[in-house]
């Protein structure tokens, strides 16, 4: 029998990166003299990639840009990140203990972010977390990223699961859209990043804290799926 795969998202669900984003973020935008952006920003900046971040903040500033430049910003920013990692940065309370509850039952791991692959293995290498995990893919790994399905489904693959047995957990629209789109269940947490509350996003179930995270509700979740299918 094929093992459970319970897939997290990153930012904002496994790891508070925030305040480091955030730093290199403003890193970025102090070079054309910008204001800082602030942690209420953070919700509907973070979520897409370094790109889309450094492009929303540079709109929210009303600053125009070249492609060219994009690239330029992009690059100073990842080596302001890379630097500082993990800086900051910090797992969710509740979070190695869920993980230590759902590995004991026998569940897969897996990690499913629109950060680039290489910095979200450098960011699990930092806290040594990487070892946990079956699979790890970012925004880069494949043609597509969250929202779209066949991020989440490559996943899948890529952990030697399948569909039928996996579960999706993340603070945001595109990971409940992208679990929603691959047809499995999805698990949000309204501690992350998002600008609206996660029960907009009509995902399965709720979790508040990771305490509340444990090898039952997931094979809940599966096996009401199957159900419902």
């Amino acid at each position: 029998m094929t093992s459970s795969l319970v897939i997290f998202d990153l930012d904002g669900t496994l790891i508070h990166t925030a305040p480091d984003l955030m730093a290199s973020l403003n890193h970025v935008l102090a070079l054309d003299g910008l204001a800082p952006v602030t942690f209420e920003d953070m919700t509907w900046l973070v979520g897409q990639g370094a790109k889309v971040m450094i492009e929303r903040a540079w709109s929210h500033h009303g600053y125009a840009f070249a492609p060219e430049k994009l690239e330029t910003a992009f690059d100073a920013f990842l080596v302001h990140y890379a630097a500082e990692m993990p800086g900051h940065s910090q797992p969710y309370p509740g979070l190695l203990a869920a993980l230590d509850r759902l590995e004991a039952s026998g569940m897969k791991l897996a990690v499913c972010t629109n950060k680039t692959e290489a910095l979200a293995r450098r960011l699990l290498d930092s806290l040594g977390l990487t070892g946990r995990f079956a699979a790890i893919t970012g925004g880069d790994t494949f043609a597509v990223r969250k929202p779209h399905g066949e991020h989440v489904l490559g996943t899948i693959e890529m952990a030697g699961a399948l569909p039928a047995n996996a579960v999706m957990i993340g603070d945001s629209i595109n990971d409940i859209l992208a679990a929603q789109n691959a047809a499995v269940p999805a698990i949000a947490v309204p501690f992350g990043y998002s600008d609206k509350p996660v029960s907009d996003f009509n995902p399965d179930i709720i979790i508040n804290h990771f305490d509340e995270l444990d090898a039952d509700m997931v094979r809940s979740l599966i096996e009401s799926r199957h159900t419902a299918g």
